[in-house]
């Protein structure tokens, strides 16, 4: 049957906006967010094991410029996956994509744990990313549209520095599994990647329940499926915590679409929001250089140049990855409170000066390896959270026809000018030694304090605002049919 597109008014942004957090937001932010949890599993396994995998007896023998090979192929994966996938979270759905992506990264990941050449490696590795890309489009759109918007700044903050959970797990695991007295050389580092994919049935499971988009499903011509749905989680949500919703008044006109083309998103980023867009790279492009070239390469680092042996190696990851989430945890309410401009800024710019003061210890060779880790983690207290803010940013300034969109294009670009870059530079730079490490240190907190500069000049001031009046729907500027009028609650 053919989808009927209206013109209809609709007071679902509001409704939703006003409700009170109750145990369903909770199971929004378990069945979405932890995702972000598996990405940082798979990058920390990834750069915990790389020196088991240039030995032989690992079964693959990697060189570390193959390592870095390695982490740039997993980037480029999540920059094409975030592009795809990204289109169609705008065309087909949330739920769709979030589920489809979910498993193509555990048939990545598993298939990623029998490699037995390095071209099979490289081609998993490039899967993997492509399912972990694709999440990010859907799952930030899907959390954003259906989180209040006075905790959208903290949710989505914490969210995305749930990252690091994944990576202090994964970090750990790595002792565990590279113990040659517990399993051999060629096993231990095939059951990292395992563990991962048990980790995503679990979300699999709880994600399941997780309901489409109301504002995606009004705007596609099913506005009565989403008055519906809405109905509903009001009920759930008064009888959660027994408050009594207010009505709400103030509307929204939409005239209905089945898509939006690559032409509307590009005349919308570039023609309507250009300065956002200069905004929503420079944040991408600082903070995947840093993140990407530093995590995917530590463990050389300490192994190659400050002598940790690689069965050590993973434990100083574990004080990195828990100061990274409590950046975003402690500081995350003040997006919200102080706004988006004074803290993003400051996040960027803090840690850019931080960093800089790290690599000239580094240089200077006074740095011993807990030393340097004392350093990472302060760094990354500050820069956990600006990375993070990344994500929310263009999720929140760009129209919701567009959103999933915008975050793939700036993920994929940004990430594919820093973090395919910064592997592959870094990965070089520890075959060079010291100076040259400490120099791509340098880079990477010239670009994060570059993006703090364009943030002040450039930042909106998102903090506490409905999705709507931050950037109106595209669907209520202009129609995309000839549609028939009709008017809904």
């Amino acid at each position: 049957m053919t989808q009927r597109l209206e013109t209809i008014k609709t007071r679902i942004p509001g409704r939703l906006d006003r409700l009170p957090w109750a145990g369903w937001h909770w199971m929004i932010v378990v069945g979405l967010g932890t995702v972000w949890i598996l990405d940082g599993l798979e990058v920390t396994i990834i750069g915990s094991i790389s020196d088991r995998l240039t030995e032989g007896a690992s079964g693959l023998g990697l060189t570390a410029g193959q390592i870095g090979l390695a982490a740039a192929i997993y980037v480029a994966g999540a920059c094409v996956g975030s592009l795809v996938f990204g289109y169609l979270t705008d065309r087909w759905g949330r739920k769709r994509l979030f589920m489809i992506t979910l498993l193509l990264y555990l048939a990545a990941t598993v298939a990623t744990a029998f490699s037995f050449n390095p071209i099979f490696f490289f081609i998993c590795r490039f899967f993997t990313g492509a399912g972990i890309g694709g999440e990010y489009a859907a799952i930030n759109s899907a959390i954003d549209e259906l989180i209040p918007a006075r905790h959208r700044g903290v949710v989505d903050l914490a969210i995305n520095g749930s990252y690091w959970l994944g990576a202090a797990a994964g970090a750990v695991l790595s002792v565990v599994l590279l113990n040659t007295h517990l399993f051999a050389a060629d096993l231990g580092w095939r059951l990292a990647f395992g563990l991962g994919a048990v980790l995503g049935l679990v979300i699999l499971l709880v994600r399941r329940h997780v309901p489409e988009s109301p504002r995606w499903m009004f705007i596609h011509g099913r506005n009565d499926d989403a008055e519906q749905l809405v109905e509903g989680i009001e009920h759930r949500v008064e009888g959660e915590t027994g408050a009594t919703l207010e009505p709400v008044q103030q509307s929204l006109t939409i005239h209905q679409r089945k898509s939006t083309g690559f032409g509307t998103i590009i005349k919308v980023a570039f023609g309507q929001y250009p300065k956002r867009s200069v905004l929503g790279l420079s944040l991408f492009v600082g903070q995947a250089f840093l993140y990407n070239a530093v995590f995917f390469t530590y463990a050389l680092v300490l192994t190659k140049l400050l002598g940790v042996s690689g069965g050590a190696a993973p434990w100083f990851l574990v004080p990195i990855a828990l100061g990274n989430f409590a950046g975003p945890l402690v500081l995350g309410r003040l997006f919200d409170t102080l706004g988006r401009r004074p803290m993003i800024a400051g996040s960027y710019i803090g840690s850019g000066v931080l960093l800089v003061v790290t690599g000239l210890l580094f240089q200077a060779q006074v740095l011993s390896a807990v030393a340097l880790t004392v350093c990472w983690c302060i760094v990354f207290f500050f820069a956990s959270a600006g990375a993070s803010s990344a994500y929310l940013t263009v999720s929140e300034i760009f129209p919701m026809e567009t959103r999933a969109m915008a975050i793939a294009f700036f993920y994929a670009v940004g990430t594919g000018l820093g973090g395919i870059i910064g592997p592959l530079l870094f990965g070089t730079f520890v075959e060079q030694g010291i100076g040259a490490v400490a120099m791509g240190y340098f880079i990477g907190a010239g670009l994060m304090i570059a993006a703090g500069v364009v943030e002040i000049v450039l930042g909106v001031d998102a903090a506490r605002k409905s999705l709507e009046d931050i950037a109106a729907p595209v669907s209520s500027q202009q129609p995309a049919v000839s549609p028939r009028r009709r008017a809904t609650a």
